[in-house]
């Protein structure tokens, strides 16, 4: 286990240097109470700036105080309109650098456009573009959690901090799940299986990984170079060569491998946006004798109508983090369950602004994680 002690947080999160602003960049008041837990925990107040869209839906902030020579940290949570809350994003970043901030820091808990990091046919790295406009509007550092994939942090030439909301999501099952010792961590796909081992020896539990499933978009399937479209053979330097072509992939009947009888089963991830796939997993684990199914993901995107299918489904909760304002979603199903996650973020910018190692906050994270 690798939580963050609350108790020693708490004693230490008041004290910050002189000379941090603190903003939120989104217009939308539903996605600002993560900044303000933030704030109450830093025990500073919110830095005045206005963020409106204009009658022609251009976006315009107007920051309502000085920050000359200051550490800014821009707090911008995504909302169901992801593009106004990126063009907000980068407008007040390019703000502050003209109002000659010293650093302006974006805390960004869920990183738009991640899952779309690799190339799709002829398609487009777009949080590569994404990461290259926020280096460009003047951000020079970045706070967020857990990335889609890892390797995104490279797409940046600034610091990169990247957050795991995991020992939250690990304490919820401790303490909420009183036999979570009849529990057993599901992986709903193969690409799964390196997170859900991770929440397995943390918590000291066994592992079952389900395997078949329809893939979705991040599936070899749709990732290829198939340009032109594929033929039996394609003519090579000579008419007399010709090269095989890759035989393609046939899905397998779905399988779960591990035992989850008479077990609780706990699916682990980073999103859940489209609940397809995990109503589809949760039907497998039911007929395969789990008695109580759990969903546990850091980004609650819950598009569509996600709460719906979850409340009729055969899921019994769904447990998310608050790097994403969902209270909608939790009127309309009971099921979903939210943890937060200040505390940690909090941390992050106090350790920042005052110039200390962040190596705390990535005690017993491996590479792997």
């Amino acid at each position: 286990m690798f939580c963050v002690p609350s108790t020693e947080i708490g004693a230490i999160m008041n004290i910050t240097k002189g000379g941090l602003v603190l903003f939120s960049a989104n217009s939308n008041s539903s996605c600002m109470e993560l900044s303000k837990r933030i704030a109450e925990r830093l025990g500073v107040e919110m830095g005045k700036v206005q963020v409106y869209q204009e009658p022609n839906r251009e976006t315009r902030v107007q920051i309502q105080e000085s920050v000359r020579g200051k550490d800014v940290f821009i707090i911008q949570t995504v909302s169901k309109d992801v593009n106004t809350t990126i063009m907000e994003l980068l407008i007040m970043v390019y703000a502050c650098k003209t109002s000659c901030a010293k650093s302006i820091i974006g805390v960004i808990p869920y990183f738009p456009y991640s899952k779309q990091c690799k190339m799709r046919k002829r398609g487009s790295i777009v949080s590569k573009l994404l990461a290259s406009m926020m280096c460009k509007a003047g951000l020079t550092h970045l706070i967020t959690m857990d990335l889609h994939q890892k390797e995104i942090q490279g797409f940046f030439n600034i610091p990169v901090d990247n957050l795991r909301a995991s020992p939250f999501l690990l304490q919820y099952i401790q303490e909420e799940i009183p036999d979570y010792r009849n529990a057993v961590i599901v992986a709903k796909s193969p690409a799964s299986a390196k997170r859900a081992q991770s929440f397995a020896e943390r918590l000291r539990l066994g592992i079952a990984v389900i395997h078949g499933e329809a893939q979705d978009a991040e599936s070899d399937m749709v990732d290829g170079r198939h340009s032109p479209p594929t033929a039996k053979y394609v003519a090579a330097i000579h008419p007399s060569l010709e090269i095989p072509m890759l035989i393609p992939k046939e899905k397998p009947p779905i399988t779960v491998v591990g035992d989850v009888g008479g077990r609780i089963a706990i699916i682990v991830d980073d999103i859940i946006d489209d609940v397809d796939t995990f109503l589809a997993a949760a039907e497998t684990l039911k007929e395969r004798g789990a008695y109580k199914i759990f969903v546990m993901a850091t980004h609650g995107l819950l598009s569509s109508d996600a709460p719906r299918l979850i409340e009729e489904s055969a899921i019994d909760e769904v447990v998310v983090t608050n790097t994403i304002p969902h209270e909608i979603q939790k009127l309309q199903c009971p099921k979903i369950k939210t943890v937060d996650i200040s505390m940690i973020l909090s941390e992050a910018i106090r350790r920042i602004h005052n110039g200390e190692s962040m190596s705390y906050l990535f005690r017993n994270i491996g590479v792997d994680d």
